[in-house]
C-alpha cells in the first residue's frame, strides 16, 4: 500500500527548482484527472533515471533488482498518486516508495536490514587518492543495506539526517549511527582492509 505523506511528517527538501516541483504537480494532476499517459511517461522520464540509478546502489549493484523496484515503485506511485499530499516533492516521495521496496524485498528474501548496533568495526583509515569508480561502487555495494541505505540518502542524494529519518521509518540518532558506521566501512573497505 502507497502512504501519502503522514500529517505529522517534516516536510522534506531535495533542492528542486520552484519550476521543476511545479511542472510535477502539473504533470501528477493531468494523470490523477484523466490517467493521462503521456504526463506518467513524462513523470517517468523526469525521475526514472534516478531510481534507477538509487535503487541500483540499494542493490549492491544487482541490476535486475534495480530494474524490479523501479518498475514496483512506478506501479506503486501509480496507484498512490491521487493521495500525495506534497509535504516533500515528488522525487523525495519516489525514494520513500523505492526504499519502502527494497526493505520489503530484503525481508521477502530473509535478509537483515542492517548489522546489529553493536557490531564492531575497524577504526577508519586515511582513503587513498587514486581510488577508481569502480573500486567504490564495489565498497558500496559490500557495505550492509542500511548502512548503504543511510550512506546513500545522506551523502549521495544530500538529505539531511531528519530526512533520511522520515524516508526509512529510523530514529534520527539511528541514521547519525548508520552513516557513521558506513562512512568507516567504507574507508576500510577503500584502503584494502575488510572489515
Amino acid at each position: 500500500m502507497v502512504r501519502g505523506n503522514r500529517s505529522d511528517a517534516p516536510a522534506l527538501s531535495t533542492g528542486l527548482s520552484v519550476a521543476d516541483r511545479d511542472e510535477d504537480r502539473r504533470l501528477v494532476a493531468r494523470f490523477v484527472e484523466s490517467r493521462d499517459e503521456a504526463a506518467f511517461r513524462a513523470l517517468y522520464r523526469k525521475h526514472g533515471t534516478f531510481l534507477y540509478r538509487f535503487l541500483l546502489r540499494l542493490a549492491g549493484g544487482d541490476a535486475s533488482a534495480a530494474e524490479e523496484g523501479v518498475q514496483e515503485t512506478w506501479v506503486r506511485a501509480a496507484q498512490g498518486l491521487a493521495g500525495f499530499a506534497w509535504r516533500s516533492s515528488l522525487k523525495t516521495w519516489l525514494a520513500g516508495i523505492a526504499i519502502r521496496w527494497w526493505r520489503e524485498s530484503l525481508r521477502s528474501a530473509g535478509r537483515e536490514d542492517a548489522l546489529p548496533e553493536d557490531a564492531s568495526l575497524p577504526a577508519p583509515a586515511p582513503i587513498r587518492r587514486e581510488i577508481d569508480r569502480v573500486d567504490l561502487e564495489r565498497a558500496l555495494a559490500a557495505l550492509p543495506p542500511g548502512y548503504r541505505r543511510a550512506l546513500l540518502l545522506h551523502d549521495v542524494e544530500g538529505y539531511t539526517h531528519e530526512e533520511v529519518a522520515a524516508l526509512t521509518g529510523v530514529d534520527v540518532g539511528t541514521s547519525k549511527s548508520q552513516l557513521s558506521r558506513a562512512r568507516t566501512a567504507l574507508r576500510a573497505r577503500l584502503s584494502g582492509r575488510n572489515p
